[in-house]
């Protein structure tokens, strides 16, 4: 919904945390991961056409291609996959865009998604650019999920899925997709964060925190 004639220029999204996240200068602090989980559970992969009851969320794709990654890259660290499982997190706030319409956006899209990422990043401990490696790793595992979505869900012919997407790693096959509902998605994505945050703060120095939140807005749900 547009906001009202006159209303002063607003680039920020309010959250169900409570918090108000600025799209132009995100700050960590106002990045809260049920927030980023709820969202992506309700962002469809596809732009919604994928057969089944349900949509295929940005969420369970996001397991997926963790999934992926950790299976053809089995020395990953919780840290990389970490990564990985929030590779499109900036989507919970600018929605999943198709390919063909993020070619005719160009540049401001890109600047936009990677200050998102960096904060998303940041609040949780990471690098703030993910390092070319991880992120040749991502491309590849992304790029295996999106030939499994499409030919399993979207309609592609598996010849034309190979033409956009490449040959899948063996045994991508023995994988089944059936898209959850909104609540189990994000429910299964909070499980996998806080399974690898637990993994990694085993491994990680005791001086390793990531930043301290905020205290919530007052009246804000937690």
């Amino acid at each position: 919904m547009p906001d009202r004639p006159g209303a002063p220029a607003r680039a920020w999204q309010r959250m169900l945390s409570g918090r108000r996240l600025d799209l132009l200068d995100p700050s960590p602090l106002d990045v809260e991961i049920a927030d980023i989980a709820h969202g992506l559970a309700r962002v469809a992969r596809w732009n919604g056409q994928t057969a089944g009851a349900h949509a295929f969320s940005v969420a369970q794709h996001s397991l997926l291609v963790e999934e992926i990654a950790a299976a053809t890259t089995p020395k990953m660290s919780a840290d990389e996959r970490l990564i990985v499982l929030l590779h499109d997190a900036p989507e919970y706030v600018v929605g999943d865009l198709i390919s063909p319409f993020k070619a005719v956006l160009g540049g401001d899209y890109k600047t936009v998604e990677a200050r998102l990422l960096s904060a998303i990043h940041r609040r949780f401990g990471l690098p703030p650019v993910t390092p070319p490696a991880l992120h040749a790793a991502i491309k590849k595992a992304d790029r295996a999920a999106a030939y499994l979505e499409a030919t399993r869900l979207a309609g592609f012919a598996t010849s034309e899925a190979r033409r956009f997407f490449g040959t899948p790693p063996a045994g991508a096959d023995a994988i089944t997709l059936e898209p959850w509902p909104a609540e189990r998605a994000a429910e299964s994505f909070l499980a996998r964060f806080r399974a690898l945050s637990d993994e990694r703060s085993m491994a990680a120095p005791a001086s390793k925190t990531p930043p301290t939140s905020k205290s919530p807005p007052q009246g804000a749900p937690r």
